[in-house]
């Protein structure tokens, strides 16, 4: 069984976004951080990475920049973009996963509408904690006017969510 995930693996070239989901996955069903330590140490040697940064991107992959990026950073993942923001709210976070996954991602997860279960996914790739209702977020942040609402279950992030994102997080920016 496993050759043949290993198998279809190889044959789809894979997402960041699916690596981080598979990573996250693993990790998280080990006993301890010493233990996920150890495994991203080995993971890191095996690899013949010589240091991971926070700031480094990630080689050959196209840089994606937000408004005001840190100095030489160049944002390109959903917990960089939280980091740079610091939403306060499930509902400023549910923006900034529809930020990001318009202006920021890049194919095949770029896309201009969003679903319950893109919550889920970008909240767990932040390390932003799980609302108890993904869809129902959704629901809110439409009421709240971040949101536009495009068909059941689909929402598509407005010129106030983006004004939000871009333009007022984080809150105590200077």
């Amino acid at each position: 069984m496993q050759n043949d995930s290993v198998s279809s693996m190889s044959e789809q070239k894979p997402t960041i976004g699916h690596a981080i989901d598979t990573i996250i996955a693993t990790l998280t069903g080990l006993p301890d951080d010493k233990s996920r330590e150890l495994v991203l140490t080995a993971v890191q040697t095996h690899l013949g990475l010589t240091s991971i940064a926070k700031s480094d991107p990630p080689p050959d992959y196209p840089p994606a920049v937000v408004d005001k990026p840190r100095p030489g950073t160049p944002i390109i993942d959903i917990r960089s973009l939280k980091e740079e923001k610091q939403p306060a709210t499930a509902s400023q976070m549910a923006c900034i996963v529809g930020y990001y996954l318009r202006e920021i991602a890049v194919d095949p997860e770029h896309k201009d509408t969003i679903i319950a279960q893109d919550i889920d996914k970008y909240f767990k790739q932040a390390g932003f904690k799980l609302p108890k209702r993904p869809d129902q977020l959704l629901v809110d942040c439409k009421q709240s006017g971040y949101f536009d609402f495009i068909s059941s279950g689909v929402y598509k992030l407005n010129a106030v969510g983006h004004n939000l994102v871009a333009h007022s997080l984080p809150k105590n920016k200077k």
